[in-house]
Protein backbone atom coordinates (compact mmCIF):
# COMPACT_ATOMS: atom_id res chain seq x y z
CA UNK A 1 0.00 0.00 0.00
CA UNK A 2 2.37 2.72 1.23
CA UNK A 3 6.13 2.37 1.35
CA UNK A 4 8.03 4.28 4.01
CA UNK A 5 11.73 5.00 3.51
CA UNK A 6 13.16 5.82 6.93
CA UNK A 7 16.45 6.96 5.39
CA UNK A 8 14.77 9.47 3.08
CA UNK A 9 15.11 13.19 3.78
CA UNK A 10 11.36 13.64 3.29
CA UNK A 11 9.45 13.51 6.61
CA UNK A 12 7.48 10.32 7.23
CA UNK A 13 4.11 12.12 7.41
CA UNK A 14 4.77 13.54 3.92
CA UNK A 15 5.63 10.07 2.63
CA UNK A 16 2.34 8.78 4.06
CA UNK A 17 0.45 11.73 2.59
CA UNK A 18 2.09 11.27 -0.83
CA UNK A 19 1.42 7.54 -0.77
CA UNK A 20 -2.25 8.01 0.04
CA UNK A 21 -2.58 10.77 -2.55
CA UNK A 22 -1.02 8.50 -5.18
CA UNK A 23 -3.45 5.71 -4.30
CA UNK A 24 -6.36 8.14 -4.71
CA UNK A 25 -5.14 9.61 -7.98
CA UNK A 26 -4.47 6.18 -9.46
CA UNK A 27 -7.96 4.96 -8.52
CA UNK A 28 -6.84 2.32 -6.02
CA UNK A 29 -8.70 4.30 -3.37
CA UNK A 30 -12.01 5.41 -4.82
CA UNK A 31 -14.27 8.28 -3.84
CA UNK A 32 -16.26 7.79 -0.64
CA UNK A 33 -14.09 4.78 0.29
CA UNK A 34 -13.30 4.57 4.00
CA UNK A 35 -9.62 4.92 4.86
CA UNK A 36 -8.03 2.81 7.58
CA UNK A 37 -8.31 4.37 11.02
CA UNK A 38 -5.31 6.32 12.25
CA UNK A 39 -4.50 3.52 14.68
CA UNK A 40 -4.89 0.74 12.08
CA UNK A 41 -2.60 2.47 9.60
CA UNK A 42 -0.06 3.33 12.30
CA UNK A 43 0.12 -0.32 13.35
CA UNK A 44 0.35 -1.51 9.75
CA UNK A 45 3.17 0.92 8.92
CA UNK A 46 4.72 0.66 12.41
CA UNK A 47 4.83 4.40 12.91
CA UNK A 48 3.43 6.81 15.49
CA UNK A 49 -0.33 7.48 15.21
CA UNK A 50 0.38 11.23 15.44
CA UNK A 51 2.27 10.93 12.16
CA UNK A 52 -0.77 9.38 10.46
CA UNK A 53 -3.04 11.99 12.04
CA UNK A 54 -0.89 14.78 10.60
CA UNK A 55 -0.96 13.22 7.12
CA UNK A 56 -4.76 12.81 7.31
CA UNK A 57 -5.20 16.39 8.55
CA UNK A 58 -3.15 17.78 5.65
CA UNK A 59 -4.99 15.63 3.10
CA UNK A 60 -8.25 16.94 4.50
CA UNK A 61 -7.03 20.53 4.25
CA UNK A 62 -6.05 19.89 0.63
CA UNK A 63 -9.50 18.44 -0.11
CA UNK A 64 -8.45 14.85 -0.77
CA UNK A 65 -10.27 13.32 2.20
CA UNK A 66 -13.22 14.11 4.42
CA UNK A 67 -13.28 13.23 8.11
CA UNK A 68 -16.57 12.52 9.83
CA UNK A 69 -16.36 12.47 13.65
CA UNK A 70 -17.22 9.03 14.97
CA UNK A 71 -17.23 7.50 11.48
CA UNK A 72 -13.67 7.92 10.17
CA UNK A 73 -11.95 9.40 7.15
CA UNK A 74 -13.14 8.91 3.60
CA UNK A 75 -11.80 9.68 0.15
CA UNK A 76 -13.47 12.89 -0.98
CA UNK A 77 -15.78 12.82 -3.95
CA UNK A 78 -14.17 14.02 -7.18
CA UNK A 79 -13.60 17.66 -6.57
CA UNK A 80 -11.49 20.59 -7.58
CA UNK A 81 -8.47 19.43 -5.54
CA UNK A 82 -8.17 16.12 -7.37
CA UNK A 83 -8.86 17.68 -10.75
CA UNK A 84 -6.30 20.42 -10.08
CA UNK A 85 -3.67 17.88 -9.00
CA UNK A 86 -4.28 15.76 -12.11
CA UNK A 87 -3.93 18.85 -14.31
CA UNK A 88 -0.74 19.87 -12.50
CA UNK A 89 0.80 16.42 -12.92
CA UNK A 90 -0.22 16.26 -16.58
CA UNK A 91 1.43 19.64 -17.19
CA UNK A 92 4.64 18.46 -15.50
CA UNK A 93 4.58 15.23 -17.47
CA UNK A 94 4.15 17.01 -20.80
CA UNK A 95 6.94 19.47 -19.96
CA UNK A 96 9.29 16.62 -19.04
CA UNK A 97 8.38 14.71 -22.22
CA UNK A 98 9.01 17.81 -24.35
CA UNK A 99 12.40 18.35 -22.71
CA UNK A 100 13.33 14.69 -23.20
CA UNK A 101 12.37 14.93 -26.88
CA UNK A 102 14.45 18.11 -27.22
CA UNK A 103 17.55 16.26 -26.03
CA UNK A 104 16.98 13.42 -28.45
CA UNK A 105 14.93 10.81 -26.62
CA UNK A 106 12.74 8.98 -29.12
CA UNK A 107 9.00 8.39 -28.64
CA UNK A 108 9.42 4.62 -28.23
CA UNK A 109 11.87 5.22 -25.37
CA UNK A 110 9.41 7.65 -23.75
CA UNK A 111 6.70 4.99 -23.94
CA UNK A 112 9.11 2.47 -22.43
CA UNK A 113 9.82 4.89 -19.54
CA UNK A 114 6.11 5.32 -18.96
CA UNK A 115 5.56 1.57 -18.88
CA UNK A 116 8.51 1.19 -16.50
CA UNK A 117 6.82 3.66 -14.14
CA UNK A 118 3.66 1.52 -14.18
CA UNK A 119 5.68 -1.52 -13.13
CA UNK A 120 6.90 0.15 -9.91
Amino acid sequence: MININYGHSKPIYEQVKDGLRQLMLSGVLTENQKLPSVRELAVKLTINPNTIQRAYRELETEGYIVSIPGKGSFVAAENGALAARKAELKEKFLAAAAELRAIGVEDDELVSMLKEGDAR
